[in-house]
């Protein structure tokens, strides 16, 4: 007996791995599968597809003037030219004709392709061609051929009117498949024919498409260079957010810090002061020296990540409210006129609230300076039950200015938002209206809470 051998057949390889196992290793043959796929996606697959023209936005320098129904006409504008560009052809093709039956047909011929690329651009291309043949068959021979007077003029009409509504590659398409059409109808018809213009038709289109490509390439461009400007904006807007809530997170942690070990010196030496404390007190006292101590490395862990390497913590004690005198002298000898007022018991408030207080008061300054040289301001202070109310105000620079003001991006703002969000306060900040003019306040609200209990 003999034995037979089963062997198990090949599965059948997907539509992947057959096109994988045949894929041309060629990179010209590869550049050109690539080349026809784009003509086949730009002016094969849906060719005929319904895509309106899209009004004109009526948002210009010239349309937003417009009111009422003349502001509405004016978003048909690209539907008038392409109509007015449709009847040029349409005399044209009239204009040519010889006078018989069959010439009757040359304006309807030359005006379809153009109105249809109102509704169907891509597909106008191919009627355009199709209507150009069929007017070049039926003219006389000693014709423009194969393009008439008026299906030249409608043929360019729709490769400008196709090349604005689609992409440059499809215009390249465009102009290909023209010259392939004309060189085509020259080499088979050509001799029965005087004159042929496939030529002027090939350089005129150039002229034409080369300009809306560079259109579209400046427009792309131009909305690249827009959309980047705004993420750089948005960018450094946040970087500078970050970076203020960086030198909050600093100036709190000192602040914070400077208390909490206060507080642990304060419980370490409390029970030495009192003759023979009882071991209760001892042990509170010693449980609050290490609660702070805890609290204050731990403080020190989490915010201290904050500071840079090269960050070093300042020598001198943060500013108050009490140094405010300092900061308008040093305003003042940089040209700004400014003035103080206080109202209100003054009082010391907490450290955070201070600092915070001296820092908007700052930045307000120092806006003023960049932004209205040679304007006076106006620092009010008031002292409340509930906290503390600041006021800066300045007026307009004089009117012939002798420092141009400096361009800002309203960083500034951002950061005294963020001081005043940190104590749960109150801002706001815009232009106002004065007896001299118009100039810019900021005013601040920052909440204390009020003691309770009192001396008996």
């Amino acid at each position: 007996m003999t034995e037979t051998t089963h062997t198990q057949p090949t599965p059948p390889k997907s539509t992947n791995e057959a096109y994988e196992a045949y894929k041309p290793r060629s990179p010209e043959v590869r550049a050109a599968l690539e080349a026809l796929r784009g003509l086949r996606q730009d002016l094969f697959r849906d060719a005929f597809a319904y895509r309106p023209l899209p009004h004109m936005s009526v948002d210009g320098s010239i349309t937003r003037r417009l009111r009422g129904r003349k502001r509405e006409w004016a978003a048909w504008t690209p539907h008038a030219m392409v109509a007015v560009a449709g009847a040029v052809a349409f005399l044209l093709a009239l204009g040519s004709s010889d006078g018989n039956a069959r010439a009757l047909l040359y304006g309807p011929l030359a005006l379809a392709p153009v109105l249809l690329t109102l509704v169907r651009p891509v597909g106008a291309f191919w009627l355009s061609l199709v209507a150009a043949t069929a007017i070049a068959m039926v003219s006389t021979p000693w014709d423009g051929w194969p393009w008439l007077p008026g299906s030249f003029v409608s043929h360019l009409v729709v490769l400008t009117v196709v090349a604005i509504r689609t992409r440059p590659r499809t215009a390249a398409w465009m102009w290909v498949v023209t010259a392939v059409y004309g060189f085509a109808a020259e080499w088979f018809f050509g001799g029965f024919h005087y004159d042929t213009n496939t030529a002027p038709m090939l350089v005129v289109s150039a002229l034409v498409l080369f300009a809306v490509t560079v259109r579209h390439v400046r427009r792309d461009a131009r909305q690249e260079v827009t959309a980047q400007q705004t993420v750089t904006a948005h960018e450094r807007s946040r970087r500078t957010l970050l970076e203020e809530r960086t030198t909050i997170a600093r100036e709190l942690h000192d602040v914070v810090a400077h208390h909490m070990s206060v507080v642990a010196i304060q419980a370490e030496a409390a029970p030495y002061r009192v003759e023979n404390p009882p071991p209760e007190l001892e042990k509170a006292f010693a449980t609050i020296r290490e609660n702070a101590v805890a609290a204050l490395t731990e403080l020190r862990r989490v915010l201290g990540v904050v500071r840079a390497e090269d960050y070093e913590a300042p020598d001198a004690p943060q500013p108050t409210l009490a140094d405010l005198d300092g900061l308008l002298a040093n305003v003042r000898e940089a040209g700004l006129a400014v003035e103080k007022v206080v109202t209100g018991a003054v009082r010391e408030l907490p450290q955070g609230v201070e600092l915070s207080a001296y820092r908007i008061v700052q930045e307000a300054l120092s806006n003023t300076l960049r932004h209205a040289p040679g304007a006076s301001a106006r620092v009010e202070i008031g002292y409340v039950l509930g906290g503390l109310g600041l006021r800066i105000v300045n007026g307009p620079p004089p009117a012939p200015a002798l420092i141009k003001p400096s361009p800002g991006a309203g960083h500034g703002i951002t950061g005294m938002r963020e001081r005043v969000s940190m104590l749960n306060g109150e801002m706001t900040a815009g232009p106002v209206e004065l007896q001299d003019g118009g100039g810019y306040e900021v005013a601040v609200f920052l909440p204390v809470a009020v003691e309770s209990g009192g001396e008996a």
